[in-house]
């Protein structure tokens, strides 16, 4: 059965199709007015037992999805499901023997995590999560989960760069990204503000530090042109990865989100983006979502909303208008598009309220 999509128009909450801004401010209970998104949302990913559902990677759970499930929850006030997603992450997920999580959790299998590396930007989205929802909902036992993960991290997966003692980067994962020549990484895995946030809660300071040094090789990846999946890292320099996705694609999507969610709209690698969006992105065209990150030759694109939303929000970033050219949120689309909708909304409400969507 198709899923109800919300109604019409988001005007209640700020939302028009795709680009008419107008002339008055957001509102500043956005979260309240909001809030039929976050239930349309829970409807169409969340399991009553606090599983957070991919249903294009088979129907599996990911130490992301429970981390950006309840950084929504955090937002919208809804401490049941932020404590149904938690008690679900805890009992399935926390299988290591560090405080980090196993990254992946597949149904219908006899070991339904076969692979217990970490992913560290998972696990920087729940510490980051279990962080705000301690303030929010005033529960210090997520303070304390938070801080077990934040040093654990801290010290697991972040490291010097090659060639550069005084920079440090962010390893994907414990295993399998350190190489004899070179590191890999993947510059979407920064996101400047959870990781500042969570340094300031918990008191692991590196975490602060190695945000700043990931915004400075943002920049420097952007110098070149647009920011791609995932990046190889040696004492001679930096170039897209040989193994594994060299162009701007699903996963780099998420860095001028993170960037203006981190109130760095004008970061070079948002505004790379954002030109790339302007010279594209036209209504009722699909948006880019993979692209050579040299050329700026569009390689896929996608008609989900979600994208379009974050299109609309690094346009408007740029702009000296209010209101993003964001289209009515459906959660009639994968779960990753629809989180990174709501993500969109939630991060301009938080730092660039011009750009809510109107």
């Amino acid at each position: 059965m198709k899923r109800r999509t919300l109604l019409a128009s988001l005007a209640a909450i700020g939302a028009s199709g795709l680009a008419r801004p107008a002339m008055s401010a957001p509102p500043a209970d956005l979260a309240k007015l909001a809030r039929p998104l976050w239930d349309a949302w829970k409807t169409a990913f969340l399991k009553s037992d606090g599983r957070v559902v991919d249903m294009l990677q088979h129907e599996s759970s990911h130490s992301e999805g429970q981390g950006y499930g309840m950084v929504l929850a955090s937002f919208f006030d809804d401490a049941s499901a932020f404590a149904r997603m938690y008690e679900w992450t805890e009992r399935h997920l926390a299988v290591r023997p560090d405080p980090l999580l196993a990254w992946r959790w597949l149904p219908g299998q006899a070991n339904p995590v076969p692979d217990r590396n970490n992913a560290s930007d998972g696990d920087l989205f729940y510490a980051w999560a279990l962080a705000r929802g301690a303030a929010n909902f005033g529960n210090r036992s997520y303070l304390t989960r938070a801080q077990a993960i934040a040093q654990a991290l801290a010290e697991s997966c972040v490291i010097a760069m090659p060639g550069n003692d005084e920079r440090s980067l962010l390893l994907p994962a414990i295993h399998g990204f350190r190489h004899d020549s070179h590191v890999t990484i993947n510059p979407s895995y920064y996101m400047p503000l959870a990781m500042r946030e969570l340094a300031a809660a918990t008191g692991v300071s590196r975490l602060a530090l190695a945000a700043q040094h990931g915004e400075a090789l943002l920049s420097d990846l952007a110098a070149e042109g647009l920011v791609p999946d995932w990046v190889d890292i040696s004492a001679e320099g930096m170039r897209p990865s040989d193994n594994l996705s060299a162009n701007a694609g699903y996963e780099a999507l998420r860095v001028p989100l993170f960037m203006i969610w981190s109130r760095q709209p004008q970061h070079s690698a948002v505004r790379r983006m954002a030109a790339l969006y302007e010279r594209t992105v036209k209504p009722g065209v699909a948006v880019p979502t993979i692209i050579e990150p040299f050329s700026g030759v569009v390689l896929e694109s996608s008609p989900d909303l979600g994208y379009q939303a974050l299109a609309g929000l690094a346009m408007c970033s740029g702009r000296n208008l209010l209101g993003a050219a964001m289209p009515p949120f459906s959660p009639d689309q994968p779960y990753y598009p629809a989180t990174l909708q709501l993500f969109a909304v939630v991060a301009a409400h938080e730092t660039l309220p011009e750009c809510v969507p109107i």
